[in-house]
């Protein structure tokens, strides 16, 4: 289910009664990384309401929302902090009616990553106190931050180092990794501790040449079967 809409409900219920959760998304890289973390992401629509005319006729007497919205845009992203994690991408603008009109209406929609939680509340209050440029411009913005980040918090990096132990037993040589899409442990790593990354290792998600690696199927589901029956350490519900 893309984005989990219907599911999260449930999830986040049964993250609370469980004390941990293992996500079975595929490991990060050829290599097979574990991820410890992953962004917050974010969906804003931003609206720009300005006035039509006629552009040859009449066109001081219109205010072009195209234009204010290129204004925006620059605002946003500024906004893009590499160091911190933090990327704010528009990803689409749409906007006038004809090429003889001033536009009266244009639309972009941005697409925002997080590394940490307030990070993500900062960014929201930014993106939501967007101000116009031209006084008689209507700004309206909507959205927020869908999935909160899975943070590398001290619960789950015990469970990492449970998994890095239990690898060591099976020859594997593990390591953890940050990834910048979300999944269902953005959603159980805010109640539980988490470990995702723990599908088999394969390249090209979403692509026509998306693969697994066959011959390491029997160790992950080792790795996955030792992680079940191990004592989880009281790692779940602590700060």
């Amino acid at each position: 289910e893309i984005g989990s809409w219907e599911s999260t409900a449930i999830i986040r219920r049964l993250a609370k009664m469980a004390n941990r959760a293992f996500v079975l998304e595929p490991p990060l890289g050829l290599d097979g990384k574990l991820k410890t973390a992953r962004k917050g992401i974010g969906r804003f629509t931003i609206t720009v309401k300005g006035k039509a005319a006629h552009a040859g006729l009449d066109p001081t007497k219109g205010i072009n929302a195209i234009v204010e919205l290129s204004h925006q845009v620059q605002q946003l992203y500024a906004m893009n902090d590499m160091e911190k994690g933090i990327t704010v991408n528009v990803g689409t603008i749409e906007g006038g009616i004809s090429p003889n009109m001033v536009a009266p209406m244009s639309k972009a929609v941005v697409d925002v990553r997080v590394l940490e939680v307030e990070d993500g509340h900062y960014i929201t209050q930014k993106i939501k106190g967007l101000k116009p440029q031209h006084k008689d411009v209507e700004i309206t913005v909507e959205g927020g931050i869908g999935r909160p980040p899975m943070e590398r918090t001290e619960r789950n990096q015990k469970l990492w180092k449970i998994a890095q132990m239990e690898g060591r037993q099976l020859g594997l040589d593990l390591e953890q990794a940050t990834a910048g899409g979300g999944s269902d442990a953005n959603t159980t790593s805010q109640y539980t501790a988490t470990l995702d990354g723990l599908g088999t290792p394969g390249d090209g998600a979403h692509a026509l040449h998306e693969f697994i690696f066959k011959n390491k199927l029997i160790e992950r589901t080792a790795l996955l079967t030792l992680l079940l029956i191990t004592e989880p350490l009281n790692a779940s519900h602590e700060p």
